[in-house]
């Protein structure tokens, strides 16, 4: 059941050209619109020119961006501290990823005013640290709101991330959720944002130019599903696997639909192709890597309208009958909000921010204290 690129080779940017670029195709020819997962200003820089109209950040991309660009930004890193010398490490990798979420966002403003204000963001995440601490994330999101007028915020579909999400929308803020693999997360994520929107429209407040989105980390619940059934001794199709993010956003969508909600639904995490070729032709976002964007433009792949082609029924049945992981993330109530913590993709997913959060001190405190 498992569909491959045509082409197996990454290639280079300048390998096909732009006209016939898939990405490009896609952004001309479809609602779908593309933002590239980094905010690396090379990689960003080469996606703008296959139509992307946005840009999304973790603490792993986060990190992976200063790493690609070492001797700048340990250079800069000295410079802070000298500034602020009772700076704490933690406090000067922050600074870090601000300033290149600041300079990566000067290069969507042209996309910004373009779109008015839905398209043309750069997404920087909140602390994982206060997944927990609603207070925490509202706190960070209005400031980080404030780094540029072109930010989108990212907060983590947990249970105290979902009342944030509410506050921080009618404060203004526009929210991107992020550590969301399931439908009801996206769920309750759209809920929460238009409580917020319908607070501001209530006070006459603006909210056309707000641009909220709601991210599924496809391939992260591909992840977790292959990890559930290893636990459990399931045996299915290997292929049944690689269909569950896909069938996961493909439901969240038609919902969305349904209930005329004003977040759009973010394509995350890539895994295979189907992250992007089964979701082409929705008013959604698509964020693969710089990487996997380059992939897609070598694969020769049409970018033809597939959201609304359901999944095939007998994947879905297999995963549902097989998978109570499943169940809890494809089921529009499969999952209280209460819930949402404990999921493994979620609890995964956490630990791997937390993770690049400490390394992001670590790479800081070998700048200020380097070994003898």
């Amino acid at each position: 059941m498992t569909q491959t690129l045509s082409q197996s080779t990454a290639g280079t940017p300048g390998a096909a050209d732009a006209a016939a670029s898939p990405l490009l195709r896609m952004a001309r020819e479809t609602r779908t619109c593309l933002w590239n997962d980094s905010a690396d200003p090379k990689e960003l820089s080469a996606a703008l020119g296959w139509g992307a109209v946005g840009a999304t950040c973790n603490p792993v991309i986060a990190l992976a961006a200063i790493k690609a660009d070492l001797p700048r930004w340990t250079a800069r890193i000295a410079e802070l501290a000298d500034q602020r010398p009772t700076a704490t490490e933690d406090a000067l990798g922050w600074a870090v990823v601000e300033e290149l979420s600041i300079e990566a966002a000067r290069l969507l403003e042209p996309a910004f005013a373009e779109h008015a204000g839905r398209n043309g963001r750069l997404s920087i995440q909140t602390d994982p640290r206060f997944h927990r601490d609603t207070a925490a994330l509202v706190e960070q999101a209005v400031h980080f709101h404030g780094l540029a007028p072109n930010v989108i915020v990212k907060i983590p579909a947990t249970a105290a991330g979902i009342a944030a999400i509410e506050e921080v929308t009618y404060r203004g803020v526009s929210v991107n959720a992020t550590v969301s693999f399931t439908v009801p997360q996206a769920l309750a994520v759209a809920e929460a944002v238009e409580a917020g929107l319908r607070r501001r429209d209530a006070e006459g407040l603006d909210t056309a130019s707000m641009g909220p989105v709601c991210t599924i980390m496809v391939g992260r619940l591909d992840d977790w599903m292959k990890a559930a059934a290893d636990r459990r001794g399931v045996v299915l199709d290997p292929g049944y696997y690689e269909w569950a993010g896909v069938a996961a956003f493909k439901q969240a969508y038609r919902i969305y639909g349904e209930r005329g909600y004003r977040t759009r639904l973010l394509s995350a995490a890539f895994r295979n192709h189907m992250h992007w070729s089964e979701l082409v032709g929705g008013d959604v976002v698509i964020s693969p890597p710089y990487g996997w964007q380059v992939r897609l433009n070598a694969s020769g792949i049409e970018p033809a309208p597939r959201i609304d082609i359901p999944v095939d029924a007998a994947v879905v049945a297999a995963l549902l009958a097989a998978l109570p992981e499943f169940r809890a993330a494809y089921e529009p109530d499969g999952m209280t909000v209460e819930e949402f913590d404990a999921f493994g993709a979620t609890r995964k997913t956490l630990r791997q921010f937390l993770a690049a959060n400490n390394d992001l001190e670590a790479l800081v405190r070998d700048v200020l204290v380097p070994n003898p």
